[in-house]
Parts: structure tokens; C-alpha cells; sequence
């Protein structure tokens, strides 16, 4: 006779391995992921001190290296419990050395928020500003370099969320290394997106989180970066304690493990869906990516509405788009419509400009873009909203 126990746990098995209702996530993160990621995070339970856990720790590590082309005798990967501003935090908090001053080139919300850490550390900083729809002007980043040699860290952001602009990382890192400095970028929106190569691309440190790029979940942040530099900074004012980058970085090496706890189901995940990464290969899983972005501007095109950045500044990984010049439009309303049927747009503004963005990051393909397109146009008609749009 089989126990109340027994069928409980059997029916939970079957559960377990059913598919997940799919939505299609069209925000700028967490991402649309596979059901083999979500299953991956139902492990035994196990301490996180563990050598079998340390041990996929470990090769993540080399993994999250190899992702960005990096020489794993000069570049390593350091992994934090926390979102992609931990990041921001960990970098513009530790790389710093003393008397010196960050340089912000900075034409976006998340290059902003680098400027908001250091003004929260007290940290003496330049924001070299530019408008949202402008890519940076490289002469006026070299002048300041030229004109200040107490400029030690250059920092920017490769892919501004929320407008979609990529910035030249390469020419902005080239520039920062002529003039000495540590050249850092926010790559959270582009890691395991568009092809990175520290050496190529000029770079020290990336950063990025799980849920982005990798297709896993929230939770687990990493930084990519120079081992000698990380090293020296050892010898930096420490202006954190939870959010050292040498701290972390002395443990993994000694330890084999995070200082603090990880998350251990993310962790799992996250192993999942660089294998997925690897298998699908870096140049399918770009233009997969690149194939949505089409597929998004095709869809806005054809029911009149208007992006913000030129097409050929755009990242391929979003596009950010106007609200209508229209008395019926409430994004609320369309928000829910979508929402109901599946799909998950989200709100931005940029400087006066309202606008909602589509992502290209996660396991999403051209077809779901134009069954998007179709229930967005659906809830334009339920609304009163015209189609065309009106500007």
C-alpha cells in the first residue's frame, strides 16, 4: 500500500518535469530562459563549503574567462551574491587608488549610476557627460586624460540599457591605455551577447550577472578582470567590506570558494546555461540575437512607431521606443494586454522622453517577436490607440 508520503513525492516528481509556462520577456532583464536551466536548480541539498561544490565554482570561473576571450594566465573571474550593481559597486569602490580620479564617459543611466557610487564613497570622480543619442566624443575623452594625470581608472558602459546605444569600447579602452589608466566597462547588457575579447577590445574588467546574457537567474554577479591589477589593489584604501574585489578574489584563491554564501541554486543554474551558451556556439547565439532585433524593427515599422538612437548606433540588443503622440495611449493598459497573453514589455525615460523598451537578451526567437507584434497591435485596437502610430 503506498504511503501518503510515497504519492506526495511521486506526484512532486512528475511536477517537476512537466514544461514551465513560457513567457516571453521582452524587458531588459531577468531573461527568458529554458526549462533545462529552471530544472537545473533542483539539486540534493549541499552545503556550499562542499569541495563538489567548490569545485563547480571553480571551472565556472575558468568559464566565465573563456566567454570573453580572456588569457587565463593574465585575466580571472570573481563571482559575488548580488544583482549587476553590485558590480558597478565592487569596481568603482576598488580599483581606485589613492589621490586618484575616475573618469566617467558617461551618456546613459547606467554610467550614471558608477558616477552615483562614487559620490556615495566620496571618491573624487569626473562625469564627462554626453546626450543620451550621442555616442561619446573620443577627442574630448583623450583631452581629458592628456590634461589630468591624476586620472587613473577610465569606466563607461558598453550597451546603455535604457536606450540601446553602443558605445566604442575598443576606441574608448585604446585611449585609457595610452594614457595609463585601468579601463572598465558595464557589460552587463552584452555579456554572452555580442562577442567580447579583453585583449582586442582594450579592457581590464567586465562585469556582468546571471540572468542577463547567460539566460539564468538573479542572484549571482561577476567580474571579469586583470589579475595584476586586482592584485595591486590589495594595497588600495579599502572602502568596502562586503564588496571588496580583492577580498573575494583571496578567498576563491585560498578557499576555492566564495567568502560569503553564494547562491547555490543560482549556481546550478548558471552551470546549466553556459553549457546551453557553449553549445549553442558564440556567433549562432549573436545573431540569433540580431535576427529578434530585426524582428523588432520590422514589427515597429510596420505599425508606425519610432525609436529613440540611430539604427546604426543601436546594440542589437534594444530597442527603445517613443510613446505615441496619441490621447488614448496608456502603457498600462497595453502593459496588461500584453501581460495576459504572454509577453512582457517594460517602461523607460529618457532625459523628458517617455518610452518602453524591447530586449533581444534571453531564449526568445524572430516568431515570438511577430506573435508579439500581433497581440500588441490587438491592444492598440482594444484601446483606441492608432495604427499607424501618431507623432
Amino acid at each position: 500500500m503506498k504511503t501518503a508520503k510515497a504519492t506526495y513525492e511521486k506526484e512532486l516528481f512528475i511536477m517537476a518535469f512537466e514544461p514551465v509556462k513560457r513567457n516571453v520577456l521582452l524587458n531588459p532583464g531577468p531573461a527568458t530562459t529554458t526549462d533545462t536551466v529552471k530544472y537545473a536548480q533542483v539539486v540534493p541539498d549541499i552545503c556550499p563549503r562542499e569541495k563538489e561544490f567548490g569545485d563547480i565554482m571553480r571551472w565556472m570561473r575558468g568559464e566565465l574567462v573563456k566567454i570573453v576571450h580572456g588569457d587565463p594566465e593574465k585575466y580571472t573571474s570573481v563571482l559575488f551574491t548580488g544583482s549587476g550593481t553590485m558590480n558597478i559597486d565592487v569596481c568603482v569602490n576598488s580599483l581606485l587608488p589613492e589621490g586618484k580620479k575616475i573618469l566617467f564617459v558617461d551618456n546613459g543611466a547606467y554610467t550614471s549610476r558608477g558616477v552615483e557610487v562614487a559620490q556615495y564613497y566620496h571618491l573624487p570622480y569626473i562625469d564627462m557627460k554626453f546626450a543620451f543619442d550621442e555616442r561619446p566624443d573620443l577627442a574630448k575623452v583623450e583631452e581629458a586624460l592628456r590634461s589630468d594625470p591624476d586620472i587613473a581608472v577610465v569606466y563607461t558602459t558598453h550597451n546603455e540599457t535604457g536606450t540601446g546605444i553602443l558605445n566604442p569600447i575598443k576606441d574608448i579602452g585604446e585611449i585609457a591605455h595610452r594614457y595609463g589608466c585601468t579601463f572598465v566597462v558595464d557589460t552587463t547588457s552584452t555579456y554572452a551577447m555580442i562577442p567580447i575579447d579583453m585583449d582586442r577590445d582594450n579592457i581590464d574588467f567586465v562585469m556582468a550577472s546571471a540572468q542577463k546574457g547567460l539566460m539564468a537567474f538573479t542572484g549571482l554577479s561577476f567580474i571579469v578582470g586583470n589579475k595584476e591589477l586586482i592584485e595591486k589593489s590589495k594595497d588600495y584604501p579599502t572602502r568596502s567590506y562586503y564588496c571588496n574585489l580583492y577580498l573575494q578574489y583571496d578567498f576563491f584563491e585560498k578557499t576555492g570558494e566564495m567568502h560569503f554564501t553564494p547562491p547555490v541554486q543560482t549556481v546550478y543554474a548558471t552551470k546549466q546555461a553556459i553549457l546551453e551558451y557553449w553549445a549553442d556556439g558564440e556567433e549562432k547565439r549573436y545573431q540569433r540575437h540580431i535576427d529578434v532585433w530585426n524582428a523588432i524593427h520590422e514589427g515597429k515599422e510596420r505599425l508606425g512607431f519610432r525609436d529613440i538612437i540611430k539604427r546604426e548606433w543601436q546594440s542589437g540588443m534594444v530597442v527603445s521606443i517613443k510613446y505615441p503622440n496619441d490621447p488614448n495611449w496608456d502603457f498600462k493598459k497595453i502593459h496588461d494586454y500584453c501581460y495576459e497573453r504572454g509577453f512582457t514589455i517594460y517602461p523607460g525615460k529618457v532625459a523628458s522622453t517617455d518610452t518602453f523598451r524591447l530586449c533581444t537578451l534571453g531564449q526568445i526567437y524572430p516568431e515570438d517577436i511577430k506573435n508579439f507584434w500581433k497581440v500588441f497591435e490587438e491592444a492598440c485596437i482594444a484601446t483606441g490607440v492608432s495604427i499607424p502610430a501618431e507623432y
